[in-house]
């Protein structure tokens, strides 16, 4: 059911709640070349949202975004998951982690209609383990 399993980088940035944020920021990245490999974001308190971005270049993302005003934004460490595009594919990992008491912190992925993998992007209380019972 696994495809492919990594540890990767996501950005979180902290930003006014506007409307518009998400295309402004998927635009300077478009604008430079870099492609969003996942993304999820929420409404925070006091009128901020925060962004969550895996880009296929880290570093080029995080500078392109800090040149164009998003100074508040950190790297946080996940595990980018390519799984079988099918029913049970995500049970069958989740379980795995709930048997080895690997705690999910959040999640969030991507999918096609078919033929292509499923990314899912977590953050768990041990990545380092996680990707290892993946990767056995």
């Amino acid at each position: 059911m696994i495809k492919d399993a990594n540890l990767g980088k996501e950005l979180v940035i902290t930003t006014d709640n506007k409307a518009g944020i998400l295309a402004n920021m998927s635009r300077i990245l478009a604008d430079h070349g870099i492609n969003i490999e996942g993304v999820a974001g929420y409404a925070a308190e006091n009128n901020q949202a925060k962004i969550m971005i895996v880009a296929e270049d880290t570093l080029r993302a995080k500078e392109a975004l800090q040149k164009a005003g998003y100074t508040n934004m950190k790297e946080n460490e996940v595990i980018v998951v390519e799984l079988e595009n099918k029913p049970g594919a995500l049970k069958a990992i989740t379980a795995k982690m709930a048997d080895a008491k690997i705690d999910i912190r959040y999640t969030y992925g991507t999918a096609c209609p078919s033929g292509c993998p499923a990314r899912i992007i977590l953050a768990t209380n041990n990545n380092e383990k996680a990707l290892v019972l993946f990767k056995a």
